[in-house]
């Protein structure tokens, strides 16, 4: 066998972890929930534990480490930090680092740790099994996650931390319950696995299966199934294009626990700064896929009349990005020249308020003409696509 074709060593521990428990948990589970039986308190507390854990992956490794979306009071992210390590998925330190590397170099093999380019299998958790080239740890992309002392504390005692809340915790639970094996085996081995490959189908899956309405740069869908089932995460093409948004479902109707969690806590006073990408920028991502793919049907069926149609919709849609740019220069000046005349008479403070607020009345109107012009398109591919192909 050519060196070339030789694949790295497996990784002993990483083995055990993600072939060996998932085949335990498929003979041990049933094998005595068939011959003693589980309690509905011990599916309740399977399930909240689930739910801790994902959420601290989401809400915190996620979200709050690796992409500073929203900023949070300590005693959140120490909560955070020990569930997180709950679901057994590497230190924040590891996971955020690796995530802002899929990030920078995603879909590019020699780069991105899981590249949805080497196969399904490779990206939900074959490139976990073997010494990769791409797995070699690299702080420099997290220095501002090594200056925070609940990352660091997690870090250095991530296994202990670990072993307390898959093991002890369960252990726990069942002597509480009066059924130490089943609360292993439920809250501890099978809530384990699910967390795992829930977590797994965002690397694998959501680069495979679903829509692409924001961008076509990279492999990642949104999902709808998917989001369900990954707290809200499932809306993949969205976060790639937008990864510091504290949202990735952005619509009121579309499933993302972890953005009204994030929500909630800052109501309660324990998150602050929390960011949102402007709408203007959403409906740019969202014309931009339309005018492609309006364009690649004009060029298939040969139509000068909708290729006319679609170079004026163009000629609009580009005169409102230039306004957007005037907009926010016009936006970023006045505020600098406020923050200059800080001891200006109240008329002028009334006077700067009622320019901000004609301003944000512009912001507005451009981004509902982007919204009407989206349905102008989507009405004009309608109309094409159901009309035969000229011979």
């Amino acid at each position: 066998m050519s060196q070339a074709n030789t694949k790295p060593p497996l990784i002993i521990v990483n083995t055990i972890l993600f072939v060996g428990l998932p085949i335990l948990a498929a003979v041990l589970v049933p094998l005595w929930g068939l011959t003693q039986g589980y309690s509905y308190a011990l599916w309740a507390w399977a399930v909240l534990f689930l739910y801790l854990n994902g959420l601290s992956i989401t809400g915190g490794y996620h979200r709050l480490w690796s992409h500073k979306a929203y900023e949070a009071h300590w005693g959140v992210r120490l909560f955070f930090a020990l569930w997180g390590a709950g679901a057994l998925q590497n230190s924040i330190l590891v996971w955020a680092s690796d995530h802002r590397r899929h990030h920078r170099h995603v879909d590019d093999n020699d780069l991105d740790p899981y590249s949805a380019g080497r196969g399904l299998w490779f990206s939900h958790m074959g490139w976990m099994l073997r010494e990769y080239t791409t797995n070699a740890e690299d702080f420099s992309n997290a220095k501002d996650l090594m200056r925070d002392p609940i990352v660091m504390w997690q870090h250095k005692h991530y296994v202990a931390i670990t072993v307390f809340m898959n093991i002890g915790l369960p252990l726990l639970l069942g002597l509480a319950l009066g059924d130490v094996i089943g609360a292993l085996l439920v809250v501890g081995l099978l809530r384990l696995v699910v967390n795992h490959h829930v977590t797994f189908f965002i690397n694998s899956l959501a680069h495979y299966w679903g829509s692409r309405p924001y961008t076509d740069t990279n492999t990642a869908r949104d999902n709808g199934f998917l989001a369900f089932l990954t707290y809200g995460e499932g809306y993949h093409n969205y976060h790639h294009i937008f990864q510091t948004d504290y949202r990735n479902g952005i619509r009121w109707y579309q499933w993302d626990p972890t953005k009204w969690m994030i929500a909630a806590l800052e109501k309660l006073g324990l998150a602050r700064e929390l960011k949102r990408v402007p709408d203007f920028r959403i409906q740019r991502a969202l014309l931009d896929m339309q005018f492609k793919r309006a364009q690649e049907l004009a060029q298939g069926q040969s139509e000068p009349a909708l290729t006319a149609i679609l170079e004026r919709e163009y000629q609009l849609f580009t005169d409102a990005i230039n306004q957007w740019s005037q907009l926010q220069a016009e936006r970023y000046e006045r505020h600098r020249e406020q923050l200059g005349d800080a001891l200006e008479e109240r008329r002028q403070q009334l006077l700067a308020r009622w320019e901000q607020a004609a301003l944000r009345d512009r912001f507005r109107e451009l981004e509902i003409s982007l919204r009407d012009q989206r349905k102008r398109l989507q009405q004009l591919m309608a109309q094409w696509q159901l009309q035969p192909i000229a011979s």
